[in-house]
């Protein structure tokens, strides 16, 4: 944790995708106390693999092992703990199978709330119990096509349970929408229809590149090794964003890696924002002095613009060179300088030998052709 901290990041989720082993306890719990002395937030991933939609007995096993991480979420002092529904089974899609996972979580929201306030003896190795808010459960978006969680489906469960958030994984809702998450726009349009579904400000998002193939998450890549690129959410957070109040994970391969680089990247939009402004300032105090509107001024330098960028491509053109002329005069004055008679028979004859060999057709020439 003190090397996550080191790097100026503010939050981890902490995986327990399988199962929660007994000594993992003590670990999670020095992990809480760490964090809650060092103000870092700390969340929770519950079992990969659930079957909510399955019958009575895989219900319950599913339950079990999410038993197990909601008691190390209250141990870790998890704000958010993500889990997820599981394949739709033969409940198919539709209003039943978002009412069984309503149910479903509701029951979970309630069993949160008794685990944090159980044991109001224990505040000494819990301190933030006393004082804290029992951890918000997270449904969800998953990235295939058989798995309950496309986005409508999140939202509606999500809008019927309260103590309930959507976890939006941008890499399955880009997978699952067939690579529709493409520009800032994309991001937007995601972000509005949430807040105008459930009315939140809140986002607890993943973030990972990703592979997919008709409609279906395959497995998480490097960041710029896929088609989901950062930099137009970076835009839209500075650019737009000023109402989220977001947490964003990284779910990429190389974890710390690419949480740095998504880091770097909001950065680098927050410092272009910034220069934008100051230009922007400046054509404005420009355009006042003279005695113009900022629109103008923006047309002025535009022109001026255009026209350095056709100089500066017409000297980088290169120029047609000059026909050199043929040097009579110094012919003229050069007369041929004569040879004694003797060698210059031989010359003769040189030339005349070469110029045999030169010319001389051969049979076997026909063959090259």
């Amino acid at each position: 944790m003190d090397d996550i901290i080191s790097l100026g990041l503010e939050t981890m989720e902490v995986q327990t995708v399988r199962m929660v082993a007994p000594q993992h306890f003590e670990q999670y719990w020095q992990a809480g106390v760490l964090a809650n002395k060092a103000g870092f937030e700390m969340n929770i991933h519950g079992p990969y693999y659930s079957e909510l939609l399955g019958d009575r007995l895989q219900r319950n096993r599913s339950l079990a092992k999410i038993e197990a991480a909601l008691q190390a979420a209250k141990t870790i002092n998890a704000r958010h703990i993500t889990l997820h529904a599981g394949h739709y089974g033969e409940m198919g899609r539709g209003q039943v199978a978002n009412e069984q996972v309503a149910s479903v979580f509701k029951g979970i929201v309630q069993r949160i709330g008794e685990i944090w306030n159980d044991d109001e003896d224990l505040y000494p190795v819990f301190p933030w119990l006393k004082e804290g808010t029992p951890s918000k459960i997270g449904v969800e978006t998953s990235g295939r096509q058989e798995l309950w969680g496309s986005l409508e489906e999140v939202l509606e469960v999500v809008n019927h349970v309260e103590g309930t958030i959507p976890v939006l994984n941008l890499a399955h809702i880009h997978a699952r929408g067939h690579g529709r998450l493409r520009t800032s726009e994309d991001y937007g349009e995601l972000f509005d229809q949430v807040r105008e579904t459930i009315g939140t400000k809140e986002f607890y998002c993943h973030f990972s590149g990703v592979e997919h193939r008709m409609g279906n998450a395959m497995h998480y890549t490097q960041i710029k090794k896929s088609d989901l690129n950062f930099e137009p959410l970076a835009e839209f957070i500075i650019e737009e964003g000023a109402w989220l109040d977001m947490t964003l994970i990284s779910d990429s391969p190389l974890l710390e890696h690419d949480a740095m680089y998504m880091v770097q990247n909001i950065e680098r939009a927050r410092h272009r924002q910034l220069e934008r402004k100051a230009r922007e300032d400046r054509r404005k105090a420009l355009a006042a002095q003279a005695n113009i509107s900022p629109e103008e001024m923006a047309a002025r330098e535009a022109e001026i613009a255009a026209a350095r960028a056709k100089d500066a491509l017409a000297k980088s053109q290169p120029q047609p060179k000059k026909e050199e002329k043929p040097k009579e005069e110094e012919q003229k004055k050069a007369p041929a300088k004569k040879a004694p008679a003797k060698k210059t028979a031989a010359k003769k004859a040189a030339k005349e030998e070469t110029n045999d060999d030169l010319f001389e057709i051969e049979e076997d020439d026909d063959d090259l052709f």
